[in-house]
């Protein structure tokens, strides 16, 4: 697993992940990643557009961050997941607790809503 990071307009944060988000792979990125998310009001983007497969540990590696970006008055959302990952978020309900785009505008925008 990969973990790219980088910053867009209006504090944007980008992580983008690439492999599988598997046992392995989140332990690879879970620190990373949970840092990335620190601060106040954080505005997160997470592009999955490079996993190819998520397991129930990747789920919680997501919800947890999410969560935690809540509770400090922030805000996350998932950009462009491939068809096989769509699928497994859908059924598992994490649109209903991070919303899922497949263009980078509509992600953007919803963050600075």
């Amino acid at each position: 697993m990969e973990l790219e990071y980088s910053e867009l307009e209006d504090n944007i944060r980008m992580i983008k992940l690439t492999g599988q988000l598997d046992i392995m792979g989140a332990n690879a990125v879970d620190i990373k990643f949970a840092g990335y998310c620190s601060g106040e009001k954080p505005r997160v983007i997470v592009n999955l557009s490079g996993v190819n497969y998520i397991a129930s540990i990747g789920i919680r590696l997501l919800t947890s961050n999410a969560k935690s970006i809540f509770t400090r008055g922030g805000k996350m959302v998932l950009l462009n997941p491939n068809e096989d990952v769509k699928n497994v978020l859908e059924m598992t309900g994490i649109p209903g607790i991070i919303p899922m785009y497949d263009n980078l505008e509509s992600a953007q925008a919803v963050l600075l809503a």
